[in-house]
């Protein structure tokens, strides 16, 4: 796919700084300034999310050649932003098991191993075929799969501070999750901060979005975001950085190529490694991963797609 033109950066920032810019679909590179910091030093960042693993359509072949395209960016830090098996959630863990055996090869090749974020589909159980009982855990196979003692948590790197969201709360209605982060969670992520250095820069980590314009671009502008497409509770989460520099969102679930700058924060929603699942390009973002290169004074954002040809039957 041709790279569209691009705004010079000082025309990008002039806008960001009158409020906030959205930018669905694109850019495919772009760079911004950044308060300048004394404390964090260089750092390349690969962001992937909604892998949708799968046994069929070629798809254990596409995670392998989406993993050495990742490798080949020579990342400093790889992030998965969840969704990492397709329909766990209305799948028995047991039926699930290949599925994790698919994207357990792709985490595996990956160099350095990912830190990952716990998405919908990687909870399992929730609503299983009849004669099976819905897990009593959902998040019990993901935690074992994955080796997590929980499913949100934090750390540093470079002089940066990353927090690793659980955004998915069960819901077992019609939607049967929605974007939500509880009370426990909440007391958590208030207290890790409180920890955290003013001036350090905070990149969060969610797969539920805190902000993104898809519905209004893609249905109208009076369109609501759906209560199982983004976090509903995305004022408090973002208060709770108030008095943080958070630097940017990396965020999943919508598998688009997405950009929002609000409030010296940008929301950056990194597209899908499987695409319209395993389908193609989806609203013009076709299946890849963000590269994210964090430096003192600017931080350089690119997609790269990883040059997959569907394999996935028209009629499945």
């Amino acid at each position: 796919m041709k790279d569209p033109v691009m705004p010079s950066r000082r025309a990008f920032l002039r806008h960001a700084a009158i409020g906030g810019i959205t930018l669905l679909g694109w850019p495919h590179r772009l760079t911004w300034a950044q308060e300048a910091s004394v404390t964090a030093g260089p750092l390349k960042l690969v962001f992937y999310t909604d892998i949708h693993a799968r046994a069929d359509w070629d798809t254990p072949q596409a995670t392998l050649q989406a993993a050495a395209a990742i490798n080949a960016v020579q990342p400093d830090l790889v992030i998965c932003g969840g969704d990492m098996i397709a329909e766990g959630y209305i799948l028995t863990p047991d039926m699930a098991a290949e599925r994790w055996g698919v994207y357990r090869a792709m985490h595996e090749a990956i160099r350095p191993e990912p830190i990952v974020a716990i998405g919908n589909n990687d909870l399992t159980g929730i609503e299983p075929p009849p004669g099976f009982e819905p897990a009593a855990d959902p998040r019990a196979a993901a935690r074992r799969y994955l080796h997590l003692e929980r499913t949100y948590r934090s750390f540093d790197c470079q002089g940066y501070h990353f927090v690793i969201l659980d955004s998915i709360e069960v819901t077992r209605d019609e939607l049967k999750y929605r974007g939500f982060i509880d009370a426990e969670q909440m007391a958590w992520l208030k207290d890790d901060l409180a920890q955290v250095a003013r001036e350090t820069p905070v990149i969060a980590v969610s797969h539920m979005p805190l902000l993104t314009g898809f519905y209004q671009m893609t249905e109208g502008l009076a369109t609501p975001v759906p209560s199982n497409r983004g976090l509903v509770d995305n004022r408090e989460v973002f208060e709770a950085f108030a008095h943080h520099r958070l630097l940017a969102v990396l965020q999943g679930h919508l598998h688009v190529n997405e950009m929002i700058r609000w409030r010296d924060t940008t929301f950056i929603t990194g597209g899908a490694v499987c695409g319209k699942w395993w389908r193609g390009d989806f609203h013009g973002t076709e299946p890849g991963f963000g590269v994210l290169h964090l430096r003192p004074d600017r931080v350089d954002w690119e997609y790269h797609g990883y040059d997959w040809v569907s394999r996935r039957p028209t009629t499945a």
